[in-house]
């Protein structure tokens, strides 16, 4: 059985208790990556798979008397959405979801989508489509003060060993411009985690393979890096 859950304080120790039992259909299951609040104390988050066409889950768990309510937000298809979500779901200020999957979508290296809350329901939009074997894995969405997002891939970029991007709002949709493209030496390959900005707006991350080619992790890929990218 797959879990929610949460840790409460008590003297030295902890108590855990079980926000949510994942099932084996339309409410998801696997869930994976991280879980985020809203302003509300709702929390939002990804199942790897379930769903109506078994391919993955967005999911909202609202705090319901002593107890926890769950809503489906949106089910992947497997089509040009995507499938199988891994990194999580992240909310903005406005209570917009932003998600992503590793797999899938037009292009087969996975998606980024926006759900906008609208009446009773939810509205989908697709953000961007990457390449290669893996895009968004480890780490969900960040946004910054202008609205912009920022993610990384596994093994899309230029060279295939994962790249930074930034999706930039353009009233229409938005843009999509990789930051930088990771080329498997010195500077990392597969980024993986969630991303952090600091006060400068510099940005922050780590990959798990690359960096020291002569240590003797990952058959010889390197033991990865932690990265900075610097705000211009």
């Amino acid at each position: 059985m797959r879990v929610a859950f949460k840790f409460t304080k008590s003297g030295n120790s902890w108590n855990e208790t079980v926000l949510w039992n994942f099932g084996e259909g339309s409410d998801g299951t696997i869930p994976i990556g991280s879980i985020n609040f809203d302003g509300s104390g709702n929390l939002y988050g990804e199942t790897y798979s379930g769903g109506a066409s078994n391919a993955g889950t967005v999911f909202q768990l609202v705090p319901s008397g002593s107890g926890w309510t769950e809503n489906i937000l949106y089910n992947f298809t497997g089509g040009a959405d995507g499938t199988q979500p891994w990194a999580g779901a992240m909310v903005d200020s406005a209570g917009n979801v932003y998600a992503t999957t590793h797999l899938g979508g037009m292009d087969g290296g996975g998606t980024a989508i926006k759900l906008t809350p609208s009446g009773n329901g939810w509205n989908y939009s697709l953000m961007a489509a990457f390449t290669g074997t893996f895009g968004p894995r480890f780490g969900h969405l960040v946004m910054d003060h202008a609205g912009n997002l920022y993610g990384t891939t596994q093994n899309d970029g230029t060279f295939g060993f994962g790249n930074i991007f930034k999706l930039t709002p353009n009233g229409n949709g938005y843009n999509y411009v990789s930051l930088y493209d990771f080329t498997g030496g010195a500077d990392g390959a597969q980024p993986k985690g969630n991303l952090v900005f600091d006060a400068q707006g510099n940005l922050y991350g780590t990959a798990a393979e690359g960096g020291n080619l002569t240590q003797s992790c990952n058959s010889g890929a390197g033991c990865g890096v932690v990265w900075e990218i610097t705000s211009p």
